[in-house]
């Protein structure tokens, strides 16, 4: 029997995450959580969301973990893993109207961020919703001590990895008609970014 992998960001900012979706997605029908991880963050907000389809994707590593979440938790609105990476399009999903990602675009290479919009373009309904949830700098700047600190981790870890630039980040989405709609602020210095696409 798989273990279920534990994250313990996750389960420390599912509600607050929640919070903002239940608003922002309360009329969206098919939701491609982009790196769903464990699968926690899947278990916990769909079932709170029953009227949208959840997709979870991840690489393929990650998907018997994930299966093992949906296995103990779950719910008619949840879909297993599709394998799915930003860096090899096309990605293996029809049109959608709402994109979740939590915690990627710090652990993902530059390039791969910029691979991550390339692919949203080929995926978004005209009226979709991107939310994006981690850390974020702003003009340059970490906005804590303890972010700074945890950039500093983040490269050790693996030189590729860093929190990014908000500007950057909205650049790429307004590259692909996509519009700052909301800059939600989240516990332990984080972010929850909604675009719409016009």
């Amino acid at each position: 029997m798989q273990k279920k992998p534990f994250s313990q960001a996750s389960e420390n900012n599912q509600q607050p995450i929640l919070e903002v979706l239940l608003r922002v997605f309360a009329d969206r029908k098919q939701l491609l959580e982009i790196g769903s991880g464990t699968g926690q963050h899947a278990v916990y907000c769909a079932p709170r969301l029953p009227r949208l389809i959840w997709q979870t994707a991840d690489l393929e590593a990650n998907h018997p973990g994930i299966n093992a979440w949906i296995d103990d938790c779950p719910a008619e609105n949840i879909l297993r893993p599709i394998p799915l990476n930003a860096d090899h399009p096309p990605w293996p999903v029809s049109t959608v109207d709402a994109i979740f990602t939590a915690n990627t675009c710090h652990i993902m290479a530059w390039e791969s961020v910029v691979n991550l919009f390339a692919g949203l373009d080929s995926i978004l309904a005209p009226d979709a919703l991107v939310a994006i949830y981690g850390p974020f700098n702003y003009n340059g700047q970490f906005t804590s001590d303890s972010n700074a600190r945890f950039d500093l981790w983040l490269k050790q870890q693996v030189p590729h990895q860093g929190i990014r630039d908000f500007e950057a980040v909205n650049c790429l989405a307004e590259n692909i008609g996509l519009t700052l709609v909301e800059d939600n602020p989240m516990p332990a210095n984080n972010r929850l970014l909604v675009w719409k696409k016009d």
